[in-house]
């Protein structure tokens, strides 16, 4: 709206960052991280709006003149990025090996009263469990964020999916009905999932080194398909799950897969 939120006296040469300081100075509420600011050119009969996006630039790098109004949204309450992710990973983490490790507690007091798991429920319990240990630490060591927060509600939407699929997959996957593909068709498939964990993972120590620590600097990365595709970490990804199901032969394993890649394809789209 065009309330007046604050009146504020800062020259065109301030930083970004130094407007959000001096609002949270004001109206400590809205710490610098809750703050979204654009503005509008006082001369654009259009009413454009122009997002203040980096925090390091003047507001004259912009494009801001004096007599232009800045307007300020509020994102709500953030949650920093790597607490989401430590909290998203480690429901499938911990899930999937109750269904594996305690089957009379879910499917009955009988459940594989005659036999164990077979091998195929030990190589996918593995699987799985090596693939959110490799997130988790990835997270914690790995990872640099060009973003240190987002709204606290994706917590909850981004656990409600991991962590829900990961239930979903090991009901199915570890049921005492189970049936296994081939040996062969077992074999490809979770060779195929290695595969694309390791590269996977190499894709991210390459990100990680074209950042430096502190810095949101954004680099072209190279080499390891990065001269092919704009984002083959994700590709790997999506390799790591093909395996995962060609190696299960489970419906809810293709499921996740189908529906992960493609919201790693929007994702990939927007940083092309």
């Amino acid at each position: 709206s065009d309330k007046v939120f604050l009146n504020l006296d800062i020259p065109s040469d301030s930083k970004v960052a130094d407007i959000k300081k001096a609002i949270y100075r004001q109206k400590k509420k809205f710490y610098p991280d809750r703050q979204r600011l654009y503005f509008i050119k006082a001369n654009d009969k259009t009413n454009k709006r122009v997002p203040l996006k980096n925090d390091g630039q003047n507001l004259k790098d912009h494009g801001f003149e004096s007599g232009d109004s800045v307007y300020f949204k509020d994102l709500g309450p953030q949650i920093g990025w790597k607490t989401v992710f430590i909290i998203e990973y480690l429901g499938p983490l911990l899930l999937y090996p109750v269904f594996f490790l305690q089957p009379s507690f879910i499917y009955g007091a009988h459940a594989y009263a005659s036999s164990g798991p077979n091998q195929v429920q030990h190589l996918a319990v593995a699987a799985h469990t090596l693939h959110y240990f490799k997130r988790e630490f990835e997270t914690i060591f790995i990872h640099r964020f060009s973003h240190g927060t987002m709204p606290i509600f994706n917590v909850f939407k981004n656990s409600s999916y991991y962590w829900g699929f990961a239930c979903y997959v090991a009901y199915f996957v570890n049921h005492p009905l189970y049936t296994p593909p081939s040996e062969m068709q077992t074999n490809v498939g979770f060779a195929l999932f290695l595969i694309g964990e390791f590269f996977n993972f190499c894709t991210h120590i390459a990100l990680r080194n074209l950042r430096p620590a502190g810095s949101k600097e954004r680099k072209i990365p190279r080499g390891i398909l990065f001269c092919l595709v704009s984002c083959p970490n994700y590709g790997f990804e999506i390799l790591s799950w093909v395996g995962f199901t060609i190696g299960t032969q489970a419906v809810p394993a293709l499921i996740f897969t189908t529906v992960g890649f493609g919201q790693m394809l929007i994702w990939a789209l927007g940083k092309h």
